[in-house]
């Protein structure tokens, strides 16, 4: 009688309840659910018993601290106003999960319902540098500035955390992001993040000194990473794969796509980000009518540096595009070493600047091989396989973690537990 009691409570249970490890056969707790609107002024917690709906602009104010416990589900949606999450300047983001229970944003729709740009996405903005003149907004439609002299600000932490289904349309051309990172500082932590299906870039930086590591863009329609207006990071074991069928109709979509500003001025801080052990795959065979551009498209003044990266299934692997880029690659501020791409190295443009001369420079030891030739698996994440070519020849970049791999992975899934590769058909 004692254990159909309990048993019963467990059942009825709507919130803040869990059974004791005796009874883990019995039904689930049924979780409460929230709305979250408008602007957070005091310091919260969302609670993993809960599932909460973003609905419009959700603003996290200077001062204001958000705490997100490991495992909790926070939704957006349609019927949810196009709900944005947005860190101000001054305002923390602390959402902390685990391999095992990962913070997950995602679409409110139902299982087989979902797309690309169902909600709006996070916004994180921070008071480091950027390299325009005025004190911008965030692009998209939220009224958040961001920008400063702190290049040491701390915007709080995202790790163990998944987006899908974000990069809804609220202006004309300026979709929200999956993960959008305004002027955020170095002391900000980013760490094992993927977004999914997203319906603009994946990751996007303007500006600022913040230094990601073990970062996911899977199957979104525009860029996969995306740095402007004078971005400096540092950013570690990336991955970013592609949808044959999923591209940016409105232009191309690109693994890089990087630039020093709209104009291609010589503003500072120039865009001289680095990226190392980053693995992007392209749609190989696109699906007729899609848009694909190129693995990397350096232009605008872009300083942008990669290394130990592979670069397969766009047919032009690296653009450089624009007199001043060409001349950052010619100085050797431009970097791309150790690199292995299976597609062409070009340029833009009847300038002299020869990119395959540049890319094939002996001291940056750049190999060009065919797909099949890389040893990648054939699903995601794509791991090179037993023998794979990139599973050696890694060389150390200063300012990195040693690795002696090249691309995102090396023996070591550190994917595996945390991310979903099939948000579609996932009840949550």
């Amino acid at each position: 009688m004692k254990n159909l009691s309990k048993l019963l409570f467990c059942f009825l249970a709507v919130i803040s309840f869990s059974c004791n490890e005796e009874d883990t056969n019995t039904t689930p707790v049924v979780k409460s659910e929230q709305e979250l609107q408008g602007a957070i002024t005091t310091n919260t917690i969302l609670k993993a018993n809960t599932v909460y709906t973003l609905k419009g602009f959700v603003y996290v104010e200077d001062g204001t601290t958000l705490t997100i416990e490991p495992g909790t589900i926070i939704k957006g949606g349609p019927k949810a106003g196009k709900g944005t999450l947005i860190i101000k300047r001054g305002g923390k983001i602390m959402a902390e999960g685990t391999k095992e229970k990962p913070i997950v944003f995602t679409s409110s729709l139902p299982k087989g319902s979902r797309a690309p740009g169902d909600w709006g996405g996070i916004i994180i903005t921070g008071k480091a540098r950027h390299n325009q003149s005025s004190d911008p907004l965030i692009e998209g439609g939220p009224q958040a500035n961001y920008g400063g002299t702190d290049n040491a600000d701390n915007s709080g932490i995202l790790k163990y955390v998944r987006i899908e289904f974000a990069g809804v349309a609220l202006e004309p051309e300026k979709e929200i992001n999956g993960l959008t990172m305004g002027s955020v500082g170095s002391g900000t932590q980013i760490d094992y993040v993927q977004v999914s299906y997203g319906g603009d870039d994946a990751f996007e930086w303007f500006g600022g000194t913040v230094n990601p590591k073990h970062l996911i863009a899977f199957k979104t329609t525009d860029d996969m990473f995306d740095s402007d207006y004078g971005f400096t990071g540092k950013v570690q074991y990336a991955l970013g794969i592609s949808d044959p069928a999923l591209s940016d109709l409105a232009g191309a979509s690109n693994g890089f796509e990087s630039d020093n500003d709209n104009s291609g001025s010589t503003n500072q801080p120039l865009t001289t980000a680095s990226f190392a052990n980053v693995t992007l795959v392209g749609p190989i065979s696109p699906a007729s009518g899609q848009k694909f551009g190129q693995g990397a498209h350096l232009k605008k003044g872009t300083s942008l540096s990669m290394n130990n990266t592979v670069i397969t299934g766009w047919d032009k692997a690296i653009t450089i595009d624009g007199v001043s880029s060409e001349g950052y690659a010619t100085n050797g501020s431009l970097n791309a070493k150790n690199i292995i791409v299976s597609g062409t190295v070009g340029k833009t443009g009847s300038s002299a600047f020869n990119a395959n001369a540049w890319f094939t420079t002996a001291a940056f030891n750049n190999q060009t091989k065919t797909h099949a030739e890389l040893g990648l698996g054939t699903t995601a994440p794509y791991m090179p396989v037993a023998g794979s070519i990139l599973l050696t020849g890694g060389t150390n970049v200063p300012g990195f973690e040693n690795t002696t791999f090249r691309g995102a992975f090396g023996s070591t899934n550190w994917a595996e537990g945390w991310t979903n590769f099939d948000p579609q058909n996932t009840d949550y």
